[in-house]
């Protein structure tokens, strides 16, 4: 009776191992990371090389969860390994400092190879769209082009990043309406003040010109994708132009304040 306590003991060990390994096989996540991702980084993203190296540590991580968990599928172009990078630099830099982001309400990124028309044509005259965030039956897909997606990274010379405009698109839905007020990550007292901050600026535009791209002017949900690429790509540029627009996109993407 004993001898048989001890063998049925011994399986049940057995049997919580192999559960034991088995949940752990299941639970590790493989890299989405290409072996060049450090050189990659490196080159191409500012905000990335700016980054002690814990930081740069982070948001390497980060880069890998969204990869796991975004489909990234080239529409008549290939996708390489750094415009998978790019697009995910894209995605991280706006939140990096927001604890536990995640991008719930995007599932897919299409890359096209150049720019496209409202009925996603990829040929003809009237192409001007570079990026956009679907809705209706592309809901929770956003398209950009990988000659905009690149040039973003590449031309550090401008205020202009394609990526960073659709994902700040996507953090303004998030709370369930676009409109240039992120009140997700916005803290409610800021609220009023940062509406009518974009409003006073969208009118000086109008009425008197800016060095923001002018695009901004359209409404506000285009102003605020417009001034957080300005944000992120010419900080110091918009600090010394526009003081109260950066010490606001700094408490938006908590940075400052």
């Amino acid at each position: 009776m004993v001898f048989a306590l001890q063998i049925l003991f011994v399986l049940a060990l057995i049997v919580l191992i192999i559960l034991f390994v088995f949940r752990i096989s299941r639970t590790k996540k493989t890299s989405q990371l290409p072996e060049n991702y450090k050189g990659v980084l490196t080159d191409y993203v500012k905000f990335y090389r700016q980054l002690d190296e814990e930081g740069k540590e982070k948001f390497e991580k980060r880069v890998d969860h969204f990869l796991s968990a975004v489909k990234i599928t080239g529409v008549n172009a290939v996708v390489e390994d750094i415009d998978r990078l790019l697009i995910a630099a894209g995605a991280i830099i706006p939140v990096y400092r927001v604890p536990d982001w995640q991008y719930i309400n995007l599932h897919e990124v299409l890359l096209y190879p150049g720019t496209f028309n409202a009925d996603f044509d990829q040929s003809g005259s009237d192409r001007d769209i570079g990026g956009m965030v679907g809705t209706g039956a592309l809901q929770h897909v956003m398209i950009i082009t990988k000659w905009q997606l690149r040039q973003g990274f590449i031309n550090s010379n401008d205020a202009h990043n394609t990526a960073i405009h659709e994902f700040v698109h996507l953090i303004d839905k998030m709370d369930g309406t676009m409109d240039g007020v992120p009140e997700i990550i916005l803290e409610r007292k800021y609220v009023q003040q940062w509406k009518q901050l974009m409003n006073t600026t969208i009118e000086q535009m109008k009425n008197y010109g800016s060095d923001i791209d002018f695009y901004g002017a359209t409404n506000t949900v285009e102003f605020f994708a417009v001034i957080s690429e300005y944000f992120f790509e010419q900080p110091e540029l918009l600090k010394a132009n526009h003081p109260e627009l950066y010490e606001m996109l700094g408490r938006i993407y908590k940075i400052t304040g």
